[in-house]
């Protein structure tokens, strides 16, 4: 027995202490592993701010990182969205958060035989840095593409997203006018602040750290401080590149000395939560700014009316109507009307039709407004040199209405399905115009004329629109041009316990001619009243969004189709048009938010709005009128 016992024993001692080692290299090399595995962005998808043992992402209301999976040695396939979200992610942190240095051992404290594991593991994984450069030249592609046509959803803001689809032409807008800013130090100083935020908390827990927890929050007050003042490089202190070194020894510092990963991983993450909620809300309030810019009249042009209202007390025998009386009720002149609140648009309008006329002398031009520009109009015709034209102001709120009507042409933005499939997810959207309410007053303020065309006070003429008056119109009342892009079966949510051919075109203010003989006859107008009345009583719809199908039914079968040649629209929202297009079209329509009169016009086309600009105008001047 002891010969037995003497011969087995040391053989199990060093069994066992193999077994020994073998578990803690083991261990040492899975430490390893997970430490690379975090500081390539593998670790497993967790809500921001919570554990494994917490609740899914889809219940707690926090969005997980992205990641890629690697099962087998063969790399899983992600989307491209996925793939777009990680490389933004490593081009706005890859050098805060640098993947070359180890947050939690040393180098030369790592065994030999777990960097060749390392190393060996590492070699089936995939290099972020591989797809940073590969990034830049999509993106550059990206750029290219929308620049040559950005209407057909290519153009993209800085989330990715379709223009037309996230902010409409706001973010087409924001495209053509971004600036190259120099703010490269003022990144790298955020980006300081943002690694030193996440590392702070564990440092401040740790013991026996308290110079370098005084330290750190001494630099991040410092970077809060410069930041809080800066955009540019320009504006930063002269001493910011010795406080970047002092952030980066510092952070080197906490770097070394924090063990807790899981700490900083949280904090990262609630960091990154909340830079990335504040972005999507400066978002959503400069696309808010955007719509709220184009719907109010700007300063420069609420004065322009205040001095010229002034003015016109100041000088009342200016007024050139009294010269011109007896052709405003004359039907044998060439009546345009032009329902408006906007001297400068009014003026353009004007100016071109004039001046691409071959004979002025015959040309009447009724502008109907409200009583607040009422008499800046009177003045601002009255000082105006419109060759032989003459020019009659009508104040609208002197027809005793029952309650206050827009004036200018109802405009609306549809988006319909790309495809005839009603399943389609594909949409686009177009925009037109159509009469408002004002018009289909016409035949009650032109009682005596047979025959007046309808202008819009955003066209720009390019042609003698005399050919007009001599249109036969085969009993029609409304010439216009027709938008089959849209037809009325697009709008038959709104067009209920209607009767209407659904393969019928739509119909575009801007250029309208119009039969008051034939109105009259039909009562063009007490139809329109009627489906207005009848759509409110049906529908929960504002009265304004039943305007849209109630004018394009009052004159269903009544349209006279012009020739698309007459009419160019889209200068208010299509960046696509051609030089060749706006050059051989007899009328430019600026429909869509970006007016010419506006900041936030289309830079190529304001140049044909502003050739018929009024020029050496004191007025304009003044109130610093510059479109």
């Amino acid at each position: 027995m002891k010969g037995y016992v003497t011969l087995t024993a040391p053989p199990a001692k060093r069994r066992w202490k193999g077994v020994a080692v073998a578990v803690v290299l083991a261990l040492v090399v899975f430490s390893m592993l997970v430490t690379l595995a975090f500081l390539l962005g593998l670790h497993n998808r967790l809500p921001y701010g919570y554990g494994s043992g917490d609740r899914a992402p889809s219940e707690s209301g926090f969005r997980s990182f992205d990641h890629l999976d690697v099962v087998g040695g063969e790399e899983q396939q992600i989307s491209e969205g996925e793939e777009a979200r990680i490389t933004n992610l490593v081009e706005r942190f890859g050098h805060a958060l640098d993947v070359t240095e180890d947050l939690t051992t040393q180098p030369e404290a790592t065994p030999k035989s777990a960097s060749k594991d390392t190393a060996s593991y590492s070699e089936d994984l995939p290099s972020p840095q591989v797809e940073l450069k590969k990034q830049p030249s999509k993106k550059a592609g990206n750029n290219e593409v929308s620049k040559k046509n950005p209407a057909q959803g290519s153009s993209r803001d800085e989330t990715g997203k379709p223009c037309q689809v996230e902010f409409g032409s706001y973010c087409l807008w924001s495209s053509e006018h971004k600036e190259v800013m120099k703010d490269t130090t003022v990144k790298r100083v955020k980006d300081q602040l943002f690694v030193a935020r996440a590392y702070y908390p564990s440092v401040a827990k740790l013991k026996h750290q308290e110079k370098l927890s005084r330290e750190m929050k001494q630099n991040i007050q410092e970077h809060e401080r410069m930041l809080s003042e800066a955009i540019s490089d320009a504006d930063l202190p002269p001493l910011v590149e010795k406080r970047i070194q002092k952030m980066d020894q510092t952070i080197a510092k906490a770097k070394a000395s924090v063990s807790d990963c899981n700490n900083v991983d949280k904090k990262l993450r609630q960091i990154l939560d909340l830079t990335e909620d504040e972005a999507h809300f400066h978002m959503k309030q400069s696309a808010f700014l955007y719509h709220l810019g184009i719907h109010t009249m700007p300063k420069s042009l609420h004065c322009l009316s205040m001095r010229l209202t002034v003015e016109y007390f100041k000088s009342p025998s200016l007024d050139r109507e009294q010269s011109h009386g007896h052709k405003f009720e004359n039907p044998n002149l060439h009546h345009y009307v032009i329902f408006s609140k906007n001297i400068l648009a009014v003026s353009v309008a004007i100016n071109s039709t004039v001046m691409n006329s071959a004979e002025s002398g015959n040309i009447v031009f009724h502008i109907v407004t409200d009583r607040q520009n009422f008499f800046a109009l009177k003045l601002w015709c009255a000082r105006s040199s419109f060759k032989k034209a003459a020019i009659h102001i009508i104040n609208i709120e002197d027809l005793d209405l029952e309650q206050p009507i827009e004036l200018a042409s109802e405009e609306f933005r549809v988006s319909i399905h790309a495809s005839d499939q009603p399943s389609s997810l594909q949409m686009k959207t177009e925009y037109m115009s159509v009469f408002s309410p004002a018009h289909f007053l016409l035949p009650r303020i032109f009682k005596n004329l047979k025959k007046v065309v309808v202008l819009d006070d955003d066209v720009v003429v390019q042609r003698d629109l005399s050919p007009l008056w001599k249109l036969d119109m085969e009993g029609k009342v409304n010439g216009a041009v027709q938008f089959c892009r849209v037809r009325l079966g697009h709008l038959k949510s709104y067009l209920t316990d209607q009767n209407y051919d659904s393969n019928t075109c739509a119909w575009v203010s801007g250029l309208n001619v119009v039969n008051l003989d034939k109105w009259r006859e039909l009562d063009v107008t007490g139809t329109y009243q009627q489906l207005l009345q009848n759509m409110k009583n049906t529908s929960s719809d504002s009265g304004r969004t039943t305007a849209l199908p109630a004018s394009l039914l009052a004159f269903q079968g009544l349209i006279y189709g012009l020739d698309d040649s007459w009419v160019l629209s889209g200068l208010g929202h299509d960046y696509t048009l051609t030089r060749d297009s706006i050059k051989h079209a007899g009328v430019l329509h600026y429909n869509g938010n970006m007016k010419p009169w506006l900041e936030l016009g289309i830079p190529k086309y304001k140049k044909n709005w502003k050739n018929f600009l009024t020029k050496d105008e004191r007025f304009m001047d003044q109130c610093n009128v510059n479109p």
